[in-house]
C-alpha cells in the first residue's frame, strides 16, 4: 500500500513499506529537467545534479562518497528532460542516516568556485565522450529535429558555451526558482514504516522556494531531416513519429503496439533486420512520453553502404504491419511480456521508489498492480491496429549520423 502525504508547503511524500526486504530507497523527485531551460541557461539542471554531490556546509565532496561506501549503500542522480532525481538505497537500519545526507545535499550545498570549476571540466569530459557516441548522439538529433526551438528538443547536458556561465550564484537562483515545494516529491520504499513520513518532513516540511506561475508551453511535433557527417564505422538511423503523453488513456496500446514493432528479440524488426537480412546488429523502437507530447523512435545501426537497404526494410515492416496488422499471437506475447517486466520490476526497492516518484511528480495517482494489469489485458487486436495506422504515417522526422551524411537515396 502506498501513503501519500502533502507536507505544509506543498512538498509531497509518498511511502510504501515492503516489510519483505531489508533494504530502503529514498529519491528526491524535482520536477524540473532540460524542458524548463532557455537557450542561455541549458544544461544547467544536470550541472546541479552534479553539483549536489561537491560538498555541503558540513560534508566534503568526499565525506560525501564515504557516507554511503561505509555503511554498504548507493547513492546517485540523474537528470532527464522532465525532472531531476537524487537518490540512495541502503539497509533499512541506516535510512534516517541516508535521510540526513541526502537532504544536507538538498539544502546545504556550498557551490564553491574551486569545485565549480572542476565540476564543469568533468561534465565537459561528458559532452565529449558524449560526442564520442554517434547511436547516442542521432537520438538527441532526433528531439531536436521533432521538436525544433521548443526546450524538448535541447540537450540534456548543455553545451561548453552554456556550462561557461555557470556561477554559484546563477545555481541557487536556479533553485530558488525551480526547487519549489510544489515542485518536489520524496518517495519512500522498502523496510520502512509509515512513521518515517514524519521524519521526512522535519527535513523538506517547511522551507519556502519562489511563488511561481506555471507557464505552458506545449510542444508541436516537426517533420524534419537532419543529418550530420562524422567519421564512423556505421550509419546510425533515426525515425520518429508522434506518440502519446505520459498517462494518456491509450499508452498500453502503444507499448503493446512497440513491443511487437521493436521492443524486444521476438520483435519484428530485430527478426526482420537483424535475424532474416542481417542487416545490424542493432535495431530497435521505443516510446518516450512527456507531460503534453510523445515520440515513437526507430533506430538502426549498419554499414554505411547498406544504409538504404535498412532504411527500405523498416518502412516495408511498418507498412506490413499498418496494412496486414497484428496477430493474436503477437497480442499475447507482447501483453504476457508487459506483466512480466512490470511484475519482476517490482521485486526491487529501487524500481518501486522510481515508480512512485514518477507516479506522483507527473499524474499525480498511484494505480494498483491489478489496475494496471487490467489495462494491459483490455488492449485488443483491434485497438494496436488502430494505433498502427494512426502513429505511423507521413509526418515522421529523420535523423542521421554517417561518415557522408546523406540520407538514403529513397528520403532523398
Amino acid at each position: 500500500m502506498i501513503n501519500k502525504y502533502t507536507c505544509q508547503n506543498g512538498v509531497r511524500i509518498v511511502l510504501e513499506n515492503i516489510s519483505t526486504v531489508r533494504s530502503v530507497a529514498i529519491g528526491v523527485w524535482i520536477g524540473t529537467g532540460s524542458r524548463d531551460e532557455n537557450p542561455e541557461n541549458n544544461g544547467i539542471s544536470h550541472f546541479l545534479e552534479h553539483m549536489f554531490f561537491k560538498g555541503t556546509n558540513t560534508r566534503s565532496a568526499k565525506e560525501i562518497a564515504e557516507s554511503f561506501d561505509s555503511i554498504g549503500g548507493q547513492v546517485n542522480a540523474f537528470t532527464s528532460k522532465e525532472y531531476t532525481c537524487y537518490y540512495a538505497k541502503v539497509l533499512d537500519t541506516h535510512s534516517q542516516f541516508a535521510l540526513d545526507v541526502l537532504a544536507d545535499m538538498f539544502f546545504n550545498s556550498t557551490f564553491v568556485e574551486e569545485e565549480l570549476n572542476k565540476e564543469r571540466n568533468v561534465v565537459l569530459e561528458e559532452i565529449k565522450m558524449y560526442e564520442d557516441t554517434p547511436d547516442d548522439i542521432v537520438h538527441d538529433l532526433l528531439s531536436r529535429a521533432v521538436y525544433g526551438e521548443h526546450p524538448l528538443g535541447y540537450p540534456i547536458l548543455g553545451t561548453e558555451d552554456t556550462l561557461n556561465t555557470f556561477t554559484g550564484q546563477t545555481l541557487k537562483e536556479y533553485i530558488h526558482e525551480r526547487y519549489t515545494p510544489e515542485n518536489v516529491v520524496i518517495s519512500v520504499a522498502g523496510n520502512v514504516s509509515e512513521s518515517f513520513i514524519k521524519e521526512v518532513e522535519k527535513y523538506f516540511g517547511s522551507y519556502k522556494g519562489a511563488n511561481n506561475q506555471a507557464v505552458e508551453n506545449i510542444p508541436t511535433f516537426h517533420s524534419n531531416r537532419i543529418s550530420r557527417k562524422k567519421d564512423t564505422e556505421q550509419a546510425h538511423l533515426c525515425i520518429g513519429f508522434e506518440g502519446l503523453k505520459v498517462g494518456h488513456e491509450d499508452i498500453y496500446s502503444l507499448i503493446t503496439l512497440n513491443n511487437i514493432l521493436g521492443g524486444s528479440m521476438s520483435s519484428r524488426l530485430f527478426q526482420e533486420v537483424r535475424e532474416q537480412r542481417g542487416l545490424a546488429y542493432s535495431v530497435f523502437s521505443y516510446h518516450s512520453a512527456y507531460q503534453d507530447s510523445g515520440i515513437v523512435t526507430v533506430y538502426g545501426g549498419t554499414g554505411a553502404k547498406q544504409l538504404n537497404v535498412l532504411y527500405e526494410t523498416i518502412q516495408e515492416t511498418l507498412n506490413k504491419l499498418k496494412q496486414e496488422g497484428i496477430t493474436e499471437r503477437e497480442l499475447t506475447n507482447s501483453k504476457e511480456q508487459l506483466k512480466g517486466s512490470l511484475m519482476l520490476s517490482l521485486e526491487s526497492t529501487n524500481s518501486r521508489m522510481s515508480r512512485n516518484g514518477k507516479n506522483e511528480l507527473l499524474l499525480k495517482r498511484h494505480r494498483s498492480l491489478d489496475e494496471i494489469i487490467d489495462q494491459i489485458d483490455a488492449v485488443s487486436k483491434k485497438s494496436v491496429d488502430e494505433m498502427t495506422k494512426a502513429v505511423f504515417n507521413d509526418n515522421y522526422s529523420v535523423t542521421l549520423i554517417s561518415p557522408d551524411g546523406e540520407f538514403p537515396t529513397s528520403l532523398a
